[in-house]
């Protein structure tokens, strides 16, 4: 999926340099929307790493993991995630999501997101998708709120953010009231 000239697409092996240099290069700006990250995040060995755990969690059906790419040259310009995936009588998945701050304002979280709401929808069998924002994180909330998402709630601290727990805004949005598979 190609949105305004930044392709979503899977998750590979091979995006860790390009996702080790945007980490990097948008530390600063995220920094108070994130947990504390090791140094060897902000490496390509790190990202490796981490990739790796994905790519396996994916392939145990727990998460379905993209990343955003400028689609020419390919440099990494944010990610998104469906993870917490839970079948049963629960069919749910969380979402998380960062975009640089080059490319903030854009419409490419909300894209994005519907896009993953979608896959949980018609590929995972998902009833429903769940987010969380800081409190005060108007611009992630207003992103939810256009791609149909409804507040349900707040949890006092339930993140360990920016060296501190954090009270976050919950969210989600119903994708049908089907009945699970048996």
């Amino acid at each position: 999926m190609i949105i305004d000239g930044v392709e979503m697409r899977g998750l590979e092996a091979g995006d860790a340099a390009g996702l080790a240099e945007a980490y990097a290069r948008n530390r600063a700006f995220m920094a108070p929307f994130e947990p504390a990250r090791p140094p060897e995040f902000y490496t390509e060995r790190g990202q490796r790493a981490r990739i790796e755990g994905m790519l396996a969690d994916r392939d145990a059906g727990r998460m379905v993991p993209y990343v955003l790419v400028e689609a020419a040259g390919g440099t990494p310009v944010g990610a998104i995630n469906l993870g917490s995936i839970a079948l049963g009588p629960l069919c749910s998945g969380g979402v998380g999501y960062w975009v640089d701050r080059d490319w903030n304002g854009k419409g490419l979280a909300t894209a994005a997101l519907e896009e993953v709401c979608r896959v949980a929808r018609e590929e995972a069998g998902l009833h429903r998708v769940e987010a969380g924002t800081l409190l005060g994180n108007l611009a992630s909330q207003r992103v939810l709120r256009k791609a149909g998402f409804e507040e349900y709630g707040i949890a006092p601290r339930y993140l360990h953010i920016d060296g501190a727990w954090r009270d976050h805004r919950l969210f989600q949005r119903l994708l049908h009231d089907d009945p699970p598979p048996v």
